[in-house]
């Protein structure tokens, strides 16, 4: 159920890493201040502490103006605070007001999330708060609101209007809130830009003419290009109004899922290439397409780009050229490293080795003693800057002249080879000469770690690749920049390896003979983790969409494997995953990877096999194929039988009484469906028991049987609840109010309605808000009010449009309206409160629904 209003601050520190790194011990004294000082203010102004991680918060206050008060005197005391070895500790603040849902005294749902996302957007130091929040406050003396325009946050459907909230005598102008689409939101660079001026202002002159759009930065693996582009996109945000976004493809391998990979940089739903080129048609904007060379089909994705949006232009980084008409190919070439040892502080490729080495041995210095042999490094190097920061970090084991030599060695051989390019061949002999540094141990893990695609968490790693804790070798592996580290879901660390170095460790791991065993382990782990979050979902929807999103490569680089390899695993793979492809949008990935599991599983009966086709039977449905599918759900039914499985027997049935109730066969699917339901009562599938007889409620409520419909549905809500699931609750509740309304009971329809309108606006799912918005405009035109309908049928098609969600039934409904309004209105009447409405948020127009 949703609660009142209230105020949510989520605040963490910023930098909290680096601030432990340089305090050591003194960081929990820090850390134990900082909550101290924060406590005292919560404590207040009415705050009540929800959740306390690490260095963050989350707090609910009563109003506005209690939390944004406490922020405010908040940061005045850590400012006044005297912080240990000199530091300034900086915590960054978001606010946002809403009604969120309430359950067992946790608050949740979409206005939670958007206060967590606000407060992400924000630097440390700085109090930012959303538009409703700076609306109700009250402003305490010396403070003021500075309007930072409309951002698009994170996970967010529609752009949030963002305040920052300023206090006299504290820091007042920060940089632009990290929000996507602006310079914050590109990848975080690890170095400076060092020695790239020239390439900068050339490629940023180009984009500025009208008739330059696409610009593809060339040159060898590790040569700098996605740095290099990461400095363009950033130096343009403000000559693109739609925003600059990075798109990284290293681990893309299909035009399909390089389509997905720019819908979810744009934070859009994965959907057809034609709507996702109308989408950017719409917008002027820069997409920076990085590590395309090795994706066939790329140059007519970016064609395709060019030619269907106008005002989009793009950068590329690859190792070759597209090839496209109006292609502007810019090189990269390799740092400059001087001949002449006296020009060697001036040498962008010398400055970056003495970058590096100072960030392991903070006193190193050039010196007469060791320029030359520095010079002399990076011209073996060839000025490479990938090469360099994985050499230079080794001084702090070896001498300047001790480096050299070993770098020597490995060129030496290297240059020996008259097949590879010159510039491929050094970088792969110093990735070489990196691994042959490492212990038998940590090179063994290095190029296990190439079975992953797109990086793995720690629990992977050590189930994949170690049978231990990986910790001590990753560091080391960290340490030698054989690998990068990054955030992922719920806070993990994910181990990613650069694209250039996970060739190479794939090399090392195909020359062994543990290559199979290891992608067996990959694929059998990944399968594991499949099942694992389907049943997750049926509680956290969230959170398991989120863990298996970031892993979505992994999970095809097993599917692919497995179907050649293994095709009980695959089969396990592709049934398990197909919510996530539903909820995901990636439909016809899974439509190919089904038909792809299933021609390689033959005709041998098997429980994985008879899951995998009641999944395309799914998949049919939802694209019209309503014959093949009926086909397919025979064949899952057969198999099932014949292998005298209970449950596959009952799941069955289920799907096949789905292919019968859109094929309108009305009373088969009824028959089929009361059989399925007889089949699961006695097994313990409480999740899809709860939705099948849903689905028999609809045939019933479909033959006008509406006190049956109504029983099935009352039992399919009790299981529901029971079982936590709030999303599946919410969804029979509408469908419960809808069949009220439908058989006349219209008052009790009513209460319903409004008893569910805090969860569903709080859950923050369009599918669900929108269908439930369709029964409220139902209740109301049946209560003799068909304003207010009128206004709601209006925002719920603006917000479809909006969101891109078609209504294939919208003709159909908008009849059955009118027919239900007569006489109370004209039709000119109602097109003019359904214009009104369509300048509305549904979720408004459901708080206002009358209360009786």
């Amino acid at each position: 159920m949703g609660g009142a209003m209230v105020a949510m601050l989520f605040s963490d520190i910023e930098g909290s890493t680096v601030l432990l790194r340089r305090l050591g011990d003194r960081y929990l004294d820090a850390l134990e201040s900082h909550r101290r000082i924060l406590r005292a203010v919560w404590t207040a102004y009415g705050g009540v502490e929800q959740g306390t991680e690490g260095d963050s918060f989350f707090v609910v206050f009563p109003g506005a103006g209690h939390a944004v008060a406490a922020a405010v005197e908040g940061q005045r005391g850590l400012e006044a605070q005297c912080w240990p070895g000199g530091e300034r500790l900086r915590v960054r603040m978001g606010i946002h007001t809403g009604t969120p849902g309430v359950h067992e005294g946790d608050y949740w749902g979409m206005d939670v999330h958007l206060a967590a996302r606000i407060a992400a957007a924000a630097h440390g130091g700085q109090v930012i708060v959303s538009a409703v929040t700076g609306q109700l406050t009250q402003l305490p003396d010396g403070v003021t609101l500075r309007n930072l325009g409309t951002h698009h946050l994170k996970d967010i459907p529609e752009p949030e209007h963002l305040l920052q909230v300023t206090v006299a005598g504290l820091q007042s102008d920060f940089p632009p809130p990290r929000s996507l689409g602006t310079a914050t939101s590109l990848p975080v660079p690890a170095t400076p830009l060092l020695g790239r001026e020239s390439d900068l202002t050339r490629v940023m002159d180009l984009l500025d003419q009208p008739d330059v759009r696409l610009v593809t930065l060339t040159g060898p693996g590790g040569s700098g290009k996605t740095r290099l582009a990461v400095g363009i996109a950033g130096g343009l945000t403000r000559r693109f109004p739609g925003g600059v976004y990075f798109v990284p493809l290293a681990s893309v391998t299909s035009e399909q899922v390089m389509w997905t990979s720019i819908a979810e940089a744009l934070d859009i739903p994965p959907r057809e290439r034609g709507r996702i080129v109308a989408y950017l048609a719409q917008r002027t904007l820069l997409l920076v397409l990085d590590n395309l060379e090795q994706l066939a089909g790329a140059d007519k994705i970016v064609a395709e780009i060019i030619e269907g949006a106008a005002h989009v232009k793009v950068v590329v980084t690859s190792r070759r050229p597209l090839g496209l008409v109006g292609e502007y190919q810019h090189s990269v070439a390799p740092l400059t490293v001087p001949y002449d040892e006296t020009l060697a502080e001036k040498s962008a490729a010398v400055q970056l080795f003495v970058q590096r080495a100072q960030a392991v041995q903070p006193g190193f210095t050039l010196t007469p003693g060791n320029v030359a042999d520095v010079v002399a490094i990076c011209r073996r190097l060839d000025g490479l800057p990938l090469a360099i920061e994985l050499c230079a970090p080794r001084i702090r084991v070896l001498s300047v002249k001790e480096l050299l030599a070993r770098v020597d060695q490995t060129l030496d051989i290297a240059s020996t080879s008259s097949v590879t390019p010159q510039r491929q061949r050094t970088l792969r002999e110093t990735i070489a000469w990196s691994y042959d540094l490492l212990s038998p141990e940590q090179r063994q893990l290095f190029r296990r770690l190439a079975v992953f695609s797109g990086g793995a968490d720690l629990a992977a790693v050590e189930a994949v690749a170690t049978g231990t804790d990986p910790l001590d070798a990753i560091a080391e592996l960290h340490d030698a920049n054989l690998i990068t580290l990054a955030e992922g879901p719920e806070s993990t660390t994910r181990i990613v390896q650069l694209e250039t170095i996970h060739q190479y460790a794939d090399d090392e791991l195909r020359a062994t003979d543990e290559a199979g065993a290891v992608r067996a382990n990959h694929a059998t782990y990944y399968a594991d983790l499949a099942e694992h979050l389907e049943a997750l979902k049926k509680s956290t929807h969230g959170a398991a969409q989120d863990r298996a999103e970031a892993d979505l490569d992994n999970f095809r680089a097993a599917l692919d494997w497995s179907t050649e390899h293994d095709v009980r695993t695959a089969l396990r793979l592709c049934s398990a995953l197909g919510w996530v492809w539903v909820l995901g949008g990636y439909l016809a990935e899974s439509r190919r990877w089904h038909e792809r599991v299933v021609a390689a599983a033959g005709d041998t009966a098997s429980p994985e096999l008879a899951a995998c086709l009641r999944g395309l039977t799914n998949l049919l449905l939802m694209q019209g194929e309503t014959s093949r599918a009926h086909e397919v759900a025979t064949r899952s039914l057969e198999m099932a039988r014949e292998l005298e499985d209970p449950a596959a027997i009952a799941f069955g049935m289920t799907v096949l009484g789905s292919v019968q109730r859109q094929q309108g066969d009305l009373e088969a699917a009824r028959l089929t469906l009361a059989e399925g339901v007889d089949r699961l009562r006695p097994l313990d599938e409480a999740w899809r028991l709860a939705r099948v007889l849903s689905h028999l409620a609809g045939i019933e409520e479909g033959l006008g049987h509406f006190d049956r419909a109504e029983e099935l549905l009352r039992e399919s809500l009790a299981i529901t609840e029971s079982t936590g699931d709030v999303h599946e609750a919410a969804v029979q509740g509408q469908n419960l109010a809808f069949l009220l309304a439908l058989a006349g009971r219209v008052d009790e329809a009513s209460e319903l309605a409004r008893e569910l309108v805090p969860t569903i606006v709080a859950l923050g799912s369009p599918s669900l808000t929108m269908a439930f918005s369709n029964t409220a405009m139902n209740i109301l035109l049946r209560q003799g009010d068909p304003v207010r309908a009128a206004r709601l049928f209006g925002a719920e098609e603006a917000m479809g449009e909006r969101l891109e969600i078609a209504n294939p039934y919208l003709e159909e409904e908008l009849a059955e309206a009118l027919e239900l309004v007569g006489d109370a209105l004209t039709r000119e009447e109602w097109e003019r409160h359904r214009r009104e409405g369509r300048s509305e948020r549904v979720e408004d127009l459901l708080n206002r629904l009358p209360v009786g």
